[in-house]
């Protein structure tokens, strides 16, 4: 998320559309839009949705290097998606390729996992992506998200990069000792070894914070506040998304 905010930063983009939202407000849009995407079962209300997902995204003006950063690792599912669902698939015979027959239905099943999946991540990254982690976990405890997940959320973010440092750092270490990966014992027995002192090293920097924490008077609880008021152009952006959302579900049942 605060990836998003330097790219944008760095491109000279301005705020999006959604920037001056409520937080709370974008988060329930973006599980509202979700929600009703998961829920559709006809090919080209999904393409609708996509379409109505990518101009979210136009609207919140994301930086396209992010998106196609985060879009890579989804898209390698998809294509594993396409290549077995339709082969394991019963239907009507579709493609023939020595004794493997794609059907269909398989195809068609594959074409409305992809595009449900698509718009989905496009909404999020539209709605919620460019927010900062402090500011998204405030907003889903206003919301009544469980404390103990929000601290969680909020530790897990704040101390993940440090974490990879320390990987990092235990990796360099190797290569300054001319550590070459190859598929050998010694590279398997290495490899463990550094996954065992990264999860070391990540225990005794826990043990370090904690105590900081508990040095500074923590209880337990993270003094979470959240000072944004909703206004008239959130109850406006979340009528019209739930008009969105209810009239994809109502072309849905009507087909």
């Amino acid at each position: 998320m605060t990836e998003i905010a330097r790219d944008r930063a760095s491109a000279g983009d301005g705020e999006g559309f959604f920037e001056s939202l409520d937080p709370r407000t974008r988060v329930l849009s973006a599980a509202a839009l979700i929600g009703a995407i998961v829920s559709l079962r006809d090919l080209w209300l999904i393409a609708l949705a996509l379409l109505i997902a990518v101009a979210g995204l136009l609207l919140a003006q994301a930086p396209l290097s992010a998106l196609l950063h985060r879009l890579r690792h989804v898209e390698g599912v998809m294509i594993v998606l396409f290549v077995l669902l339709p082969f394991t698939t019963p239907g009507h015979p579709l493609v023939a390729i020595g004794p493997l027959t794609a059907t269909q239905e398989g195809a068609i099943h594959a074409a409305a996992i992809a595009l449900k999946v698509n718009a989905s991540i496009l909404a999020l990254f539209a709605l919620v992506a460019s927010m900062e982690p402090l500011q998204l976990g405030r907003a889903l405890f206003a919301l009544g998200v469980p404390q103990t997940l929000v601290q969680l959320f909020l530790l897990t973010v704040r101390y993940i990069a440090v974490f990879q440092d320390e990987r990092r750092r235990l990796a360099e270490a190797m290569r300054a000792r001319a550590f070459v990966a190859g598929s050998n014992w010694h590279t398997w027995r290495s490899l463990g070894n550094l996954a065992g002192m990264t999860l070391v090293r990540a225990l005794d920097r826990a043990e370090r914070v904690s105590e900081a924490m508990r040095c500074r008077g923590f209880s337990g609880r993270l003094v979470i506040v959240s000072s944004a008021q909703p206004r008239r152009r959130d109850a406006l952006f979340a009528c019209a998304v739930a008009l969105i959302a209810l009239g994809l579900l109502s072309a849905q049942y009507a087909l």
